[in-house]
């Protein structure tokens, strides 16, 4: 598993890895360390993308298994990288390149934007099949992010909804073909260079003001 960045003029262009880039705490570690170069390098905006056949499948249960004391802490730190990139001081887009289940998929939603492949990949929030209920954050902010139908439908049935499902239900803003997603969610952030990231960042941080502090409880 290993995360990367690179730049596309100001456009920082995060790669989350070419596994399944499940959430260990050290690879949210890295991700947040990844954030902060982005950023001390005076990105204008950040894209997150992964390899093709996942852009992260969510929470590592088979560390969360094997560290089952560490529960509570494990489910606050994901629930802080959430919130960290749900107020991100730049404009941020999710290039959903492969599947994005459970928190994994949250991810993706805390993103400003979201542009998913066309053709093949699942956006999944399985919590309702594999008996796991919402925690109150993560139900947060999948509601702050999707319309009352997109959340019933993805939070209470539990389906896998391919690109142009996830579109038609608005949990993306658009679909692209595969060597084209990660190209298109740059596209999207191109034109809001140069946003004030003191001012965007208050104006993110009142936004989401009660989804932020719904997932600092835990």
């Amino acid at each position: 598993m290993t995360v990367s960045i690179h730049f596309d003029d100001k456009i920082a262009i995060l790669s989350l890895g070419e596994d399944e880039n499940r959430f260990s705490p050290a690879f949210l570690d890295d991700i947040d360390a990844a954030i902060d170069q982005c950023l001390a390098d005076g990105a204008a905006g950040l894209v997150t993308t992964a390899g093709a056949k996942f852009y992260s499948n969510g929470l590592d249960l088979d560390w969360l298994g094997a560290h089952s004391d560490q529960g509570p802490w494990y489910l606050g730190r994901v629930h802080r990288l959430l919130a960290r990139m749900l107020t991100l001081p730049v404009p941020t887009a999710a290039a959903v390149v492969g599947h994005a289940f459970g928190a994994g998929a949250m991810l993706a939603l805390a993103h400003d934007f979201r542009v998913m492949r066309s053709d093949r990949g699942f956006f999944c929030l399985p919590e309702v099949d594999i008996r796991i209920p919402f925690h109150s954050g993560m139900a947060a902010l999948i509601q702050a992010k999707l319309t009352p139908q997109a959340a019933v439908a993805s939070m209470t049935t539990g389906p896998r909804f391919g690109g142009a499902d996830a579109h038609s239900y608005g949990i993306v803003d658009a679909i692209a073909a595969e060597a084209e997603v990660t190209s298109a969610a740059i596209e999207t952030l191109r034109p809001l260079h140069g946003k004030d990231p003191g001012t965007l960042g208050a104006i993110k941080a009142t936004m989401f003001r009660a989804v932020v502090e719904a997932l600092h409880q835990v």
